[in-house]
């Protein structure tokens, strides 16, 4: 119990260190969506929206797996000093020789993602994936040391510096430069569109969280401990293949989106910024994702000797997918409040999202489940499954754009997710056992999907939101009530909340 408290708390951190983050960014995309309203302002965002996914395939590349290596290696290492020193090392070659490489070919990148005549735009994403890597081993030691209130800070102030610029930049700034014509600025600010200033301000987001993080990174002295980096090396290397794979299923299907969609360059791009901007309305559920992955990498390891360890991880499942469940209703029932997030001009896109919800439901059981191959080093597997995920989502992207466009997408993204977690899950019984209560996990999911299609049922029936509400209400009290009752006993034991149960 106690190890589960202590995860539950790193857990709330990195939760409200995301919450806060993503609930900063999550601003951006009323922001945006609202004052990008046009047609051609929404094929800049999506342009913009391609940048991002790009970068994120990237930047699995210029990691390679090290933050991930930092904690499994600094669970057996006697020397922290030198794992911290030989980890950031390495990155830092790497990412000195990738990024010339990735400038020296901006002009042809610009040409493939058709931006139009501004390779410099490669030049800024480039800087920001650069700079976000040689952050990831110091956030990684941020963890690895259970400081989460210092990795949250460093989150949000970031954050907060990409909402002041983009405001800066796409509400101020038109506004300035139509009243002083002729200033420099006004001059300067011609050169770009809304896709260049919105990537400035992630830029200018990495920079800061950079610097931030300067007491993590200053004890940096250049130097290889060539033993420790091979052993690194040939536990990470399938991670990079891992990545990739992963990156394909989160991110592909927007490049493939710009790529196959039939008609003009325009009505593709206009699509990629509508289909990005309701994926982010699956955010309350890749929230609770993001913040149990933050937590669990170093809490798995550190539990892995424990004879009791399954069992742990067994207990953490089955919270883990109550609290999916309860983010997947608490965005899908209240579909009519969330969707006003987005400007109205973007909810053509509103049909992804549920499908996008059980998608991530899908991940997030997987992550928890990939515990078996990284504590048994078995990485290959994780490999081949992320393999056979990535494969999957090609093969129905490629398949079904041009003839159903986004739905395509986020129905590959289902399916590839929903595969990589039923196959982690049997081969994960057989190399490590897990006690996993499945049964109880399968009802609740099937309950919450019910539920779900009792509130799409009532959508049909009535067009008055007030009903709606209500009826979602309603729903989404009766799943409370179940976890309640079947859960009585062991809400019953918990701090605080076992007060009022009992």
């Amino acid at each position: 119990m106690a190890s589960l408290k202590k995860l539950a708390g790193q857990t709330v951190w990195y939760g409200l260190s995301n919450i806060g983050a993503r609930f900063l960014n999550y601003i951006l995309t009323p922001i945006v969506t609202y004052l990008l309203h046009s047609k051609s302002q929404q094929a800049e965002y999506g342009d913009y929206s391609v940048l991002m996914a790009s970068i994120a395939f990237i930047n699995v590349i210029y990691t390679y797996g090290m933050e991930t290596a930092y904690f499994r290696f600094s669970v057996s290492s006697t020397d922290r000093g030198k794992l911290f020193q030989t980890t950031f090392s390495s990155l830092l070659v790497s990412t000195l020789l990738l990024s010339l490489a990735f400038i020296s070919g901006r002009g042809t990148i610009d040409s493939f993602l058709g931006l139009n005549g501004h390779p410099e735009y490669i030049t800024w994403c480039v800087l920001i994936i650069a700079t976000d890597t040689m952050a990831a081993i110091p956030f990684a030691k941020l963890r690895q040391e259970e400081r989460p209130r210092k990795y949250a800070f460093t989150k949000v102030a970031g954050i907060f510096v990409n909402i002041l610029l983009t405001l800066f930049f796409i509400y101020y700034s038109p506004q300035y430069v139509q009243a002083h014509p002729g200033s420099a600025y006004a001059n300067w600010y011609a050169q770009y569109n809304n896709t260049g200033f919105l990537v400035l301000a992630n830029l200018a987001q990495s920079v800061i969280t950079f610097l931030l993080l300067w007491k993590e990174w200053r004890v940096f002295r250049f130097g290889f401990d060539n033993v420790l980096w091979k052993k690194i090396m040939v536990y990470t290397w399938p991670m990079v293949i891992v990545g990739l794979g992963g990156m394909v299923n989160e991110t592909i299907d927007r490049i493939m989106l710009r790529k196959l969609l039939p008609g003009s360059e325009e009505v593709a791009k206009i699509a990629v910024g509508v289909y990005s901007a309701n994926y982010k309305l699956a955010i309350f559920i890749t929230l609770f994702i993001q913040a149990f992955k933050m937590s669990a990498e170093p809490f798995f390891f550190s539990q892995s000797a424990d004879k009791n360890a399954p069992k742990t991880y067994a207990r953490v499942m089955k919270w883990f997918v109550i609290t999916l469940c309860v983010a997947f209703l608490f965005t899908g029932l209240y579909l009519d409040i969330w969707k006003h997030f987005v400007g109205r001009t973007y909810w053509d896109g509103l049909g992804v999202v549920p499908i996008l919800l059980a998608a991530n439901l899908a991940l997030g059981i997987y992550y928890n489940l990939s515990v078996w191959y990284k504590i048994t080093d078995k990485m290959y597997i994780g490999m081949l499954i992320t393999l056979i995920g990535a494969v999957i989502t090609l093969v129905l992207n490629f398949a079904f754009i041009p003839a159903f466009g986004m739905y395509a997408c986020a129905w590959a993204t289902l399916a590839a997710y929903g595969c990589m977690m039923v196959i982690s899950y049997f081969l994960g019984q057989r190399y490590f056992p897990v006690p996993y209560p499945t049964k109880k996990l399968v009802s609740y999911i099937v309950v919450m999907l019910l539920l779900f299609f009792a509130e799409q049922g009532v959508m049909h029936i009535t067009g008055i939101i007030a009903i709606r509400v209500v009826a979602a209400t309603v729903f989404m009290f009766l799943f409370l009530l179940l976890v309640l009752n079947v859960e009585k006993k062991e809400l019953g034991g918990m701090p605080v909340i076992g007060r009022f149960i009992r």
